[in-house]
């Protein structure tokens, strides 16, 4: 026997087990990061309109969560009735919008300069779509099939991650970038920046700025409802989803700023990481981990990262 070998030996079960601590930790890391990347997509897709609509209108439209849960009821319908994945996703993002239109053109229009009314209506129409969701769909939570296409799942640094989520990361940032392109680079985004930032003076060189509240407002819930559908596979449908994604909504908007779509792509990935960590790492501080940041930045810059502030 090889001097000393005899004391090494009770060691090796030790040092195998911290080896696996250590590889533990390390892949527990890498799904949380993972996980939190595909919320923050999910999120941006939630966020950007709601961003946009608070930038042009001034008022937290606090009917937002409930069209990411219609979307997501509608989705759950049109699947069931023999339309694809993806074309669920449209066909109710598209409703959805219609519907947001139709809010924002009789609804929120009348009650315009009314800052407290509109938070109000949206408030109580919240309430009612959770409502009319309940009666149609009932209380038991639906599942939602991932598209045949992307199950499985992919190797990703050594890690094997379920296709549907990096899908979802893939499909946010296709939008982030086409949002951008219509933002920077068309003139419809060249009046929805000038209306965000003195809807006063864009009045006053004849932007049209209520019928830029009709395109973001339906705009903003196309895109809330079209998030719903595609959340559904991870989140799955059920009474109370809206309560729970509005407030991830809103402290992406309050950090990266209303009006701003990069506020909303940084702010997204932010409370992606802070949610997913928070309940990982800390799940009796999940709440303080998550709203202590948001309520800093409302201390210190009011307007948000990448805000303006309102003129």
């Amino acid at each position: 026997m090889v001097p000393g070998a005899a004391g090494l030996l009770p060691e090796l079960p030790a040092a195998k087990k911290l080896n696996r601590s250590k590889s533990f930790a390390v892949n527990l890391w890498l799904i949380l990061s993972i996980n939190s990347v595909t919320l923050g997509g999910l999120l941006f897709l939630l966020s950007a309109g709601f961003s946009l609509i608070f930038g042009l209108m001034r008022i937290p439209n606090l009917t937002h969560g409930s069209m990411f849960m219609l979307g997501a009821y509608l989705g759950t319908s049109l699947i069931a009735w023999g339309f694809s994945f993806w074309a669920a996703a449209l066909a109710a993002g598209l409703g959805v919008a219609l519907f947001g239109g139709i809010i924002e053109r009789f609804v929120l229009r009348r009650l315009a300069g009314a800052e407290l009314a509109q938070v109000l209506v949206t408030l109580g129409l919240s309430f009612m779509v959770a409502d009319v969701c309940l009666m149609q769909w009932g209380g038991d939570p639906i599942s939602v099939d991932t598209p045949n296409a992307l199950r499985g799942a992919s190797l990703l640094f050594g890690l094997a991650f379920p296709v549907y989520r990096l899908a979802i990361i893939v499909v946010a940032t296709i939008v982030a970038v086409a949002l951008w392109g219509v933002l920077d680079r068309t003139r419809l985004g060249a009046m929805i920046r000038a209306a965000v930032d003195d809807p006063a003076m864009a009045r006053a060189v004849g932007i049209r700025v209520s019928y830029l509240f009709t395109i973001v407002f339906s705009f903003g819930a196309g895109l809330a409802g079209f998030a719903g559908v595609i959340g559904a596979p991870i989140l799955s449908v059920y009474p109370g989803l809206d309560q729970d994604m509005l407030p991830l909504a809103l402290v992406v908007v309050i950090l990266g700023g209303t009006g701003s779509l990069l506020g909303s792509l940084v702010g997204s990935f932010v409370v992606g990481l802070l949610y997913n960590f928070g309940q990982a790492m800390f799940p009796e501080l999940a709440y303080v981990i998550l709203f202590l940041p948001m309520l800093v930045v409302l201390v210190i810059r009011p307007q948000g990262l990448f805000g303006r502030g309102f003129q």
